[in-house]
């Protein structure tokens, strides 16, 4: 049974996870503490793909101290060899006594495999302190490993009376100076970008990160700040090539739904890439991109967008979180609503969310919902 003192040093692994929030994509944010005799020893946390993972790290730190140690992790030790050794064989180097993992890695090369491992070794391993808290750190890397899938937050942006723009059509700036590092903050902690082309001709928008370090804990270093990929969803290759954000550091894809010889190859030269995805209804198959999207090791996608779009990946189920800012004002009812829904005409077919937080930024209150079943 799990002490007092167990859960006070898994929360500050789970604290120090924190810190790779912003860096370490695509992989796991992870933290470590090696406690002996009641005093910490060592910890760590996995700052960047490529550099030691977070035992690693706190080894690192302890020395000779870590023989006899418990090691709390907030994820299972990985057993693979991948850019960097197995962590458990680390572990097992130093003479750790005890390993307590928050959750076990649902990466099928190690889902449990590194605490057998450590205990054929003779290592004490625990499993699930905490579990739901780790879990929280990584929902894009967690889903991507289970289901193929990206985890998908949609954000919004809506006055109190839930008008996303003006009848005219003009939407800068809806929420505050506050609200919007925020959604900076979300791209930060986000490997993709989806908007639609709808939004790119009436906005231009950049769609990078525009924050100093400073702002973004854990980051040690401008160039550690990776910008996330723009995805523009574009059915008919519609998108201007002297867009801005083809003229910014990082990647831009554009997917279309029928071929346009010459528009894509115009927007190719402009350094995009572009793709065919085509669903039954000569759409862009949203569920395709998503599936192609984890296939390049994007864990966490956010969706800023429009009305249309939003809607048509809500209804299929394709949303995981939403995050809707609320600026304190009203914008008339001739203006865009949040969510373009058709075919809800009863009561009973209304979209039902479960509010997992609500807390002011700046003047503007953030709403964080799911979907509830």
């Amino acid at each position: 049974m799990s002490s007092a003192e167990d859960y006070q040093y898994m929360a500050r692994a789970i604290r120090l996870a924190r810190k790779g929030l912003y860096s370490c994509q695509p992989n796991p944010r992870v933290g470590c503490v090696l406690v002996k005799d009641g005093t910490i020893v060592g910890e760590g946390y996995h700052y960047r793909a490529g550099e030691p993972h977070a035992e690693r790290e706190a080894l690192a730190v302890a020395g000779e101290r870590a023989q006899g140690a418990t090691a709390y992790v907030s994820l299972e030790p990985c057993c693979h060899q991948g850019r960097t050794p197995p962590c458990t064989d680390g572990l097992v180097e130093a003479g750790v006594s005890r390993v307590v993992a928050a959750m076990t890695d649902p990466n099928p090369l190690v889902a449990g495999k590194g605490l057998e491992r450590l205990e054929l070794a003779g290592i004490r391993v625990e499993s699930g302190l905490l579990e739901t808290e780790a879990q929280r750190l990584n929902p894009g890397f967690v889903k991507r490993m289970r289901t193929g899938l990206p985890y998908v937050r949609c954000k919004m942006a809506m006055s109190l009376d839930g008008r996303t723009a003006m009848a005219s059509g003009e939407a800068k700036w809806i929420t505050s100076d506050a609200a919007r590092r925020d959604v900076h903050r979300l791209r930060a902690r986000s490997s993709a970008i989806i908007t639609g082309v709808d939004t790119v001709i009436a906005d231009d928008p950049s769609l990078n990160i525009r924050l100093n370090i400073s702002d973004l804990e854990g980051v040690r270093a401008e160039a550690d700040l990776l910008q996330p990929l723009r995805v523009v969803l574009d059915s008919k290759l519609r998108m201007p090539p002297q867009s801005a954000m083809l003229d910014l550091p990082g990647s831009t894809l554009v997917v279309c739904a029928s071929g346009n010889a010459e528009a894509g190859a115009v927007l190719q030269q402009r350094g995009a890439k572009v793709v065919t995805m085509q669903d039954d209804q000569g759409r862009v198959d949203l569920l395709a991109l998503l599936e192609y999207l984890a296939s390049q090791e994007v864990n966490e996608v956010l969706l800023e967008t429009g009305p249309t779009l939003a809607g048509s990946a809500l209804q299929q189920g394709l949303v995981d979180e939403l995050v809707i800012y609320m600026a304190p004002h009203l914008m008339g009812h001739e203006g865009n609503g949040l969510f373009s829904l058709p075919g809800l005409e009863k009561m009973q077919d209304r979209v039902g969310l479960e509010i997992l937080d609500v807390r002011p930024v700046g003047e503007d209150w953030r709403i964080t919902a799911t979907v509830s079943g």
